[in-house]
C-alpha cells in the first residue's frame, strides 16, 4: 500500500507548461484590417479601372489577396504547441504541428540534459532537451522574453525533481 502512493507522488507533475506562438493580432483586429484594407484596394483600384490605368487595379486586388494569404498562413501556424510536463520519473514534450499532427518525447529526467544557446544581445537562440542518444528542440516559436521565462522555471523544475531526497 505504502508502494503505490510513492509511485503516484512520484508520476505527479513538478511542472507543466503549454507553449503557444503569439500572436499580436487577434480574430477581430484582422477582419478589420482586412476591411480596411479591401475598401481601401477596391477603392483605388476602381479609380485606377475608370481612368484607364487597368493595371494598377489588378495590381490592388493582387495585393489585397497577398496579403490575406500572408495572414491566413500566419494563423495558421499560430496553432503549433508544445505541452511540457515534468515528474520525478518522467520528462514529457508533446508537439502538436499546425496540421493537427502530434509526436511525443520521454525522457529520463536524471539522464537529461537542458542545452541553452545564447547570445550575448539577443539572448537565448535555442533551447534543446536531450538524453539517452536522443533530443528534441523546444520552444523555437517563442519570442526572447518568454524564452527566458520559460528556460529559468523549467531549470528550476529539473533541478527540483533531480535532487536527492
Amino acid at each position: 500500500m505504502m508502494e503505490s502512493n510513492a509511485d503516484s507522488a512520484d508520476e505527479q507533475p513538478v511542472f507543466a507548461a503549454e507553449l503557444f506562438p503569439y500572436r499580436s493580432l487577434g480574430r477581430k483586429g484582422f477582419r478589420v484590417l482586412l476591411l480596411l484594407t479591401g475598401g481601401f484596394c477596391l477603392a483605388y483600384g476602381i479609380y485606377f479601372i475608370s481612368s484607364g490605368a487597368w493595371p494598377i487595379g489588378f495590381f490592388f486586388g493582387l495585393d489585397f489577396l497577398l496579403l490575406y494569404g500572408a495572414f491566413r498562413l500566419n494563423y495558421r501556424s499560430g496553432r503549433a504547441r508544445e505541452i511540457v510536463t515534468v515528474s520525478r520519473t518522467d520528462i514529457s514534450v508533446r508537439k502538436f504541428a499546425p496540421s493537427g499532427r502530434m509526436s511525443e518525447h520521454h525522457f529520463n529526467p536524471f539522464w537529461t540534459r537542458f542545452l541553452v544557446q545564447r547570445h550575448d544581445e539577443i539572448g537565448i537562440l535555442s533551447m534543446r532537451i536531450s538524453g539517452e542518444g536522443r533530443g528534441t528542440d523546444i520552444g523555437s516559436f517563442l519570442n526572447p522574453d518568454d524564452r527566458e521565462s520559460f528556460a529559468k522555471a523549467f531549470k528550476r523544475a529539473l533541478a527540483t525533481v533531480t535532487q536527492r531526497i
